[in-house]
């Protein structure tokens, strides 16, 4: 099977309609959160939130924003890593979809130190908010280039520490791994259609240089991450 990466695609997720809801998308949720954690893809984001935790005081409470949060799942790590590093986070997810909203509340019944907002994060209440971490975990590639820009443009600004961007790297070989992988699982049609196109939707190493120097970034990592992720991380103290 030939595929060709050479651009990210423009065509839509079936998750990309904000009105949608009912048992599949749960149960796509469920899905997602499982193939990332026992892909380590979580471990990426924390990973970068730790990285940031270094420019703070041990004391100091942080609050850490997630856009485009999903099922909370990120959330719920994130709260339980603060308890194993004794620190205090604030924690906020924001998502554009209210069953998806209404279902992380569901999932994070016993975490009540994360707040969830059924907000667009391209609205003028998203551009009102702040927080010292903005994460951006498979968001970014939801977006075209464009958008992409005017919302990396609002996370520097929003963002007082800095930024933790977790997103697919754009390869065949990601695609046919997950293409064997939906056969073999026999995972539901949303499953196996947006996970392809977001693999098409994702990005190139250079990609992400590029737009780090088109926004006048200059303190920054971009890191290639199991399985098929960059971690790119922007200091924005």
């Amino acid at each position: 099977m030939w595929i060709d990466t050479t651009y990210r695609s423009r065509e839509t997720e079936i998750m990309d309609d904000f009105n949608m809801e009912g048992p599949m998308l749960k149960e796509t949720l469920v899905k997602i959160d499982q193939i990332n954690r026992r892909l380590g893809g979580n471990d990426v984001t924390i990973n970068g939130v730790l990285q940031l935790l270094r420019e703070l005081p041990a004391d100091q409470m942080v609050t850490i924003m997630d856009a485009g949060c999903g099922s909370g799942e990120m959330l719920r790590q994130l709260a339980d890593t603060a308890k194993k590093i004794n620190r205090r986070f604030r924690l906020i997810g924001v998502d554009a979809n209210a069953t998806t909203i209404g279902f992380a509340k569901e999932l994070s019944v016993s975490y009540p130190d994360i707040e969830y907002y059924c907000e667009d994060i391209m609205s003028e209440w998203f551009e009102k908010q702040e927080s010292d971490i903005i994460l951006g975990t498979l968001t970014l590639h939801h977006f075209p280039e464009e958008e992409v820009k005017t919302l990396l443009r609002l996370f520097l600004r929003q963002a007082r520490v800095g930024i933790v961007i977790n997103d697919l790297q754009r390869s065949a070989l990601a695609y046919r791994l997950f293409s064997l992988l939906c056969i073999v699982f026999n995972w539901n049609r949303m499953v196996r259609t947006d996970g392809k196109i977001s693999i098409l939707r994702g990005f190139k190493k250079k990609e992400l240089e590029q737009l780090a120097a088109s926004l006048q970034i200059n303190h920054y990592s971009v890191k290639w991450k199991w399985a098929f992720r960059y971690q790119w991380i922007i200091k924005n103290l």
